[in-house]
Formats: C-alpha cells, sequence, structure tokens
C-alpha cells in the first residue's frame, strides 16, 4: 500500500491483513523508483499493480490555472504513468501481470467544473489502452475501473447534499457506490478470472453513464 498521507496510510495498514505500508509521492519520479525497490525487497515479486491514488480539484475552466492543473495531473496521470513504468520489468518476470488503473465516470462523461479532474481520468482510460497493446506480448493485462459517485472520503468532502440529491436523481440504482463494490471490481479485473480480458474500462456506477443526460422530470 502506497501512499503519501502518513496517517491515513498506517490507519489503512492496520485493517487489512498482511498488508505493508511504503510512504510516498508517485507524482516524484525518484520517490517512486526508491519505493518499487523497497517493495521488491520486501516482497520479492510483483504481480498486480492497482494505480489508484488521485487528488481532486474543481472549478470553472477559466478559474483553474497552471498551478491546480498541473496538482491534479502530477498525481492522477504522471502518478499512473511513473509507478506503471517502475513496475513493468517486474510484472514481466511474472509473465502473468496484471495492472488495473482507477479512472473515473467523469473521464467518460464531461461534467462541469472538472476540466483538471476529468481530463486526468480520460488520459488514465487511454493511457490503459496502450498499455494492454504493448505489454500483451509479455503477458501483462491492463485495464481500468471507471467508478461513479462513491461513498469515500473525497466524496463527502466535495459533495453538498444538493449534489448528493442530483445524483441519486441520475443514477438508475439511485444510490451511490460503496468501496467494497469497486473493490471486487478491482479484485476480478487482478484476478486469473479476468485472464483474457484487457484494454477494457469497465464502469462500475450504478448504471450512471447509461443513463445519459437523465432528467429526473422525464423520468418521473
Amino acid at each position: 500500500m502506497v501512499d503519501r498521507d502518513k496517517e491515513a496510510l498506517f490507519a489503512a495498514e492496520k485493517d487489512v491483513p498482511g498488508a505493508h505500508a511504503f510512504l510516498a509521492d508517485i507524482s516524484d519520479e525518484n520517490a517512486v523508483n526508491n519505493m518499487m525497490a523497497d517493495v521488491l525487497k520486501w516482497s520479492g515479486r510483483l504481480d498486480a499493480l492497482i494505480n489508484n491514488a488521485g487528488v481532486a480539484d474543481f472549478g470553472p475552466i477559466e478559474e483553474i490555472n497552471f498551478e491546480r492543473w498541473r496538482t491534479v495531473l502530477d498525481t492522477n496521470l504522471d502518478g499512473t504513468f511513473l509507478v506503471s513504468q517502475a513496475a513493468t520489468p517486474h510484472l514481466k518476470e511474472c509473465g502473468s501481470g496484471a495492472i488495473v488503473n482507477i479512472a473515473s465516470i467523469s473521464g467518460i462523461r464531461a461534467s462541469t467544473l472538472r476540466v483538471a479532474y476529468g481530463t486526468s481520468k480520460a488520459a488514465i482510460i487511454h493511457l490503459t489502452q496502450q498499455q494492454a497493446v504493448e505489454f500483451g506480448e509479455y503477458g501483462i493485462r491492463a485495464n481500468c475501473v471507471a467508478p461513479g459517485p462513491v461513498q469515500t472520503k473525497l466524496a463527502k468532502a466535495v459533495h453538498s447534499q444538493d449534489i448528493i440529491d442530483a445524483y441519486h436523481d441520475a443514477i438508475p440504482l439511485n444510490r451511490y457506490g460503496r468501496k467494497d463494490e469497486i473493490a471486487s471490481a478491482i479484485v476480478y479485473l487482478a484476478s486469473d478470472a479476468a485472464s483474457y480480458i484487457t484494454g477494457q474500462t469497465l464502469s462500475v456506477d450504478g448504471g450512471f453513464e447509461a443513463a445519459g443526460v437523465g432528467l429526473p422530470a422525464l423520468r418521473n
């Protein structure tokens, strides 16, 4: 488990039997390379990589200055690229490694105030396809999970009650997703059960993508 938030990282480590925490900022190339060396020293091998680290900064396009743009892209896109690149030689050694990148429904369908976040997640979806095409000959699969609204610390921080109500109106299953539901999709794509699946993006979103614009008045 890798994160730059020391307190949250080591708290999470205690909740996962057998887990080991590595403190690192994945937007820093040297930190990533050092972290990967430490991981291999601890584990001896690498079977799967889950690129889940992410940050969000929501605002109108004209108000998102370059510094705010780069803060989002540094972690969401550059970090995913750097960790994947550092992991690739070790996944090759296994001959059947798996990469699961976490994007977002915001990378598939545009929404207001998400120019940096949505663009970073759309780029991750394409990065996943590139990885699938280039790494397939080594037995490495690369897939992507695109969550819809999920009950996470990030969502609680940025979603007002009005936003929560609007999402409930727009999602066919009429609720936010749970973290364990996202985790189940990730585990599936990383497992041998998905041994012939690569280059795909799985939306775990309660039907949000399928619903399109979703006008509550029409549904009623």
